[in-house]
């Protein structure tokens, strides 16, 4: 059987694929990642890099993820999540970096270009009215944006406006109920309110999105210590 194209391109990367893996910031790396891009743009598009994503060969799976980086959209949030779950954990470590991706730049230009510029501005006392106030009217631009939503979320924890993060990140997992980075960012919040149920739950969901968040096994370990028997009773829910 002949291999997929795909995997033609994907060699263009680098000769040493542990550099590639290990994404080493350089600029051979850069250069191989544009031509393997513009190679895959010219031949494939998002549907059936969609179809590779189940492919048998790790290989193929891998360079499907990493072509969804620049050419996947909202379309593919659903089997990108799945991909969350792969055996292989380079797949996964990808998985993670398209879907930022894509919902960073899940709205139009305009939008995406001015959600970048608020998500860059340092918080302070001092800059947020102006920040949010610029989330503000973003959201009236876009209110299905569901990374506005989350990146707002940021900006209260940040504030220590915790119950307004926490409304945020339900807001963006209404929109997007793949979105890790909101649940475990919701778990936060409810751990600096203390109100540790609530957190157990919401880590318990980040989870069951993406297992192999940072420290989140680790804090519902814990968590479920310090709860005891109710600890128990949370995961029978």
């Amino acid at each position: 059987m002949r291999q997929p194209l795909i995997l033609n391109y994907f060699s263009l990367l680098a000769d040493d694929e542990s550099s590639v893996r290990a994404q080493a910031v350089n600029q051979t790396c850069r250069q191989a990642r544009q031509k393997f891009h513009r190679a895959v743009q010219a031949r494939y598009n998002e549907a059936t890099l969609e179809r590779l994503l189940s492919s048998a060969e790790v290989q193929v799976r891998q360079a499907a993820v990493l072509a969804l980086q620049v050419q996947g959209t909202m379309n593919v949030n659903m089997p990108l999540a799945g991909c969350l779950h792969d055996d292989d954990a380079t797949v996964r470590n990808w998985a993670t970096q398209t879907l930022w991706s894509i919902w960073l730049r899940a709205d139009s230009v305009e939008n995406n270009s001015e959600l970048a510029r608020l998500a860059e501005m340092e918080v302070s006392a001092e800059s947020a009215p102006t920040i949010l106030a610029g989330f503000e009217a973003l959201l009236r631009q876009a209110p299905r944006f569901a990374e506005a939503y989350n990146q707002r979320a940021i900006v209260f924890f940040r504030l220590g406006d915790f119950p307004r993060a926490i409304a945020d990140c339900e807001r963006t997992l209404r929109i997007n109920p793949y979105h890790f980075g909101a649940a475990s960012g919701m778990g936060q919040a409810f751990m600096k309110q203390r109100k540790y149920r609530a957190a157990l739950r919401t880590y318990r969901r980040a989870n069951r999105i993406h297992p192999d968040l940072d420290g989140v096994p680790e804090t519902i370990a814990s968590l479920e210590r310090l709860l005891g028997g109710e600890g128990k009773r949370e995961n029978e829910k």
